[in-house]
């Protein structure tokens, strides 16, 4: 029962983690493109909160309960798809964790550029370009990670 119960736990926490994820990078990018001010101060400061109240969260339960199954199914962490799925789990995170202080960067300036009624400035626009290009290695990391979940039968498990 502890083992569905974790596993049913995990998966909806993938669910969360995956959709909040791509959710805010869908809006952010989405905002940014719109060259609207106002609606980029708002969506920034909506993907930060999203990052703290959905993502945190998930970020930090999903090795947890993943390990927790591996360790009731008495499974060795060097199992292929295991110690793959972790690789690609702290890659994804090294990723994140610069997006983290980039979004609350852009957050910052954009609110201060709408309160100043200035455009957003060059220093806006480069992070916005490194926090798309780190998105999309942590985002492909993340999609292996799910596919070794499904299949690890596959990857010798």
């Amino acid at each position: 029962m502890l083992y569905l119960s974790l596993k049913y736990l995990h998966i909806l926490s993938m669910v969360l983690l995956f959709g909040t994820g791509l959710g805010s990078a869908f809006y952010k990018w989405m905002a940014d493109r719109s060259g609207n001010l106002a609606h980029i101060a708002v969506v920034n400061r909506h993907v930060v909160l999203a990052d703290w109240i959905f993502t945190t969260p998930t970020v930090i339960f999903q090795p947890l309960s993943g390990l927790g199954m591996v360790y009731l199914l008495g499974l060795p962490l060097a199992t292929p798809w295991i110690a793959l799925s972790l690789g690609l789990y702290v890659f994804a995170g090294l990723c994140w964790l610069p997006v983290v202080w980039l979004q609350i960067r852009m957050r910052n300036l954009a609110d201060a550029a709408l309160i100043a009624q200035i455009p957003l400035p060059a220093e806006y626009w480069r992070y916005a370009r490194v926090w798309f290009w780190l998105g999309v290695p942590a985002f492909v990391a993340m999609v292996g990670v799910v596919f070794l979940m499904v299949f690890k039968t596959s990857f010798g498990g």
